[in-house]
């Protein structure tokens, strides 16, 4: 591995474990609620701080261009502690002039006067979980908000100012038609948010639809469906710049974008991942994941579940998982900047993948072809690592 002197952009990820009810698809760290249970703000926030401060030795004089609050449900927390997770922050770390900050949000859980309050707060965009306008499909789904709680969300972040906001689709639902799907997207549309997230439901591991599957559409069913979605955005004035990912111009995440360029981040809360450029490498983090381990972190017990540093055949196959999501890809450049690793060591594979059609030939960028898009898990899977 060559000197590695560069750092990438640094964001920060905050992960906050709690929903009302878990999703039978969803296979984040994230814990339901139980009925007479409270959300443990104050214990979150001792934890937070604690865990923060821990790897603040990480990042010194590091400035943070983005910070995500993810989850779960970060929406359920008050306005109260939302604001003092910012405000240790502030303290601690220095943002960005332009840091963009982002709450995801389920619609049934951000009224008027809390979606006012974040803004207040700092929060400068809100993800919004909407999913599905239709009530049959949002039930299959396991979600608990309604089509108006969408609506409504949607209207009250894009009337206080916000700088951004997003919008959260799904396809490939149960007995979904292209039909179906289409019209969901067109009452998405009517509602005009600057960002939309367009994710096929995939049936994960260690979910209840994994081990009792809906009926889905087939692959080609699938792919017509996207087909038609993809020209629907076209049309509509958004452009497509990550496979899931489609933006009014200036509206790009760059939160998100970090990741998929192999940037840097801190993950702090329950089984949160950070990635972090050492003068020795890269090294990875995760957090204690289950949320009553890590909330007694500063107790003792340590709030890192795991440290690794990534071997070069890792590091290649990590960097291109994340850079052929992009459209119109990444610099070559990035790759040795970014992994500290020669250009060599991924330019055969990088030619193999040329000769085939899944990569665009440009001496200056990486690049999926519209083939290479189509067939990104074959695509990417050419660069895994190779065993001994």
């Amino acid at each position: 591995m060559t000197d590695h002197p560069h750092q990438p952009d640094l964001g920060l990820y905050v992960h906050v474990p709690w929903c009302v009810r878990k999703c039978p698809y969803c296979d984040f760290n994230s814990h339901g609620l139980k009925a007479d249970q409270r959300l443990p703000e104050k214990e979150y926030l001792a934890a937070f701080e604690a865990d923060l401060e821990i790897d603040l030795k990480r990042v010194p004089d590091r400035a943070v261009k983005s910070l995500f609050f993810g989850g779960g449900t970060p929406s359920l927390l008050s306005v109260e502690t939302l604001d003092h997770l910012l405000e240790i922050v502030r303290q601690r770390l220095e943002l960005a002039p332009d840091c963009e900050i982002t709450l995801e949000a389920n619609p049934g859980a951000l009224d008027r006067d809390k979606a006012a309050g974040f803004r207040q707060a700092g929060v400068n965009r809100i993800s919004i979980g909407g999913q599905s306008f239709s009530p049959a499909k949002l039930n299959s789904l396991g979600r608990i908000h309604s089509p108006d709680e969408t609506r409504q969300a949607a209207s009250t972040v894009a009337s206080l100012g916000y700088a951004s906001h997003n919008l959260d689709l799904m396809y490939a639902l149960p007995s979904q038609t292209t039909t179906e799907a289409l019209e969901d997207l067109q009452q998405a549309l009517q509602l005009a948010p600057p960002h939309l997230s367009l994710y096929q439901l995939t049936l994960e591991p260690n979910t209840p639809f994994h081990h009792n599957p809906p009926q889905v559409p087939d692959d080609d069913e699938t792919a017509e469906m996207e087909q038609v979605l993809l020209a629907a955005l076209t049309q509509a004035g958004y452009r497509r710049y990550e496979v899931s990912a489609f933006a009014r111009p200036g509206h790009r995440c760059q939160h998100n974008l970090n990741y998929w360029q192999f940037g840097d981040y801190l993950g702090i809360g329950p089984g949160a991942h950070g990635k972090l450029t050492t003068a020795n490498g890269v090294v990875r983090t995760v957090k204690q994941r289950q949320p009553s381990r890590w909330l007694n972190g500063h107790g003792g017990a340590g709030f890192l579940s795991s440290e690794q540093t990534p071997g070069s055949s890792d590091l290649i196959f990590e960097f291109m998982l994340n850079a052929l999501r992009l459209i119109d890809g990444v610099p070559l450049a990035l790759f040795q900047q970014n992994t500290g690793l020669p250009l060599d060591a991924l330019q055969p594979r990088v030619n193999r993948a040329i000769d085939d059609g899944l990569l665009i030939d440009h001496a200056q960028r990486l690049q999926a072809s519209p083939l290479g898009l189509r067939f990104l898990n074959d695509l990417t899977a050419r660069f895994l690592p190779v065993a001994a």
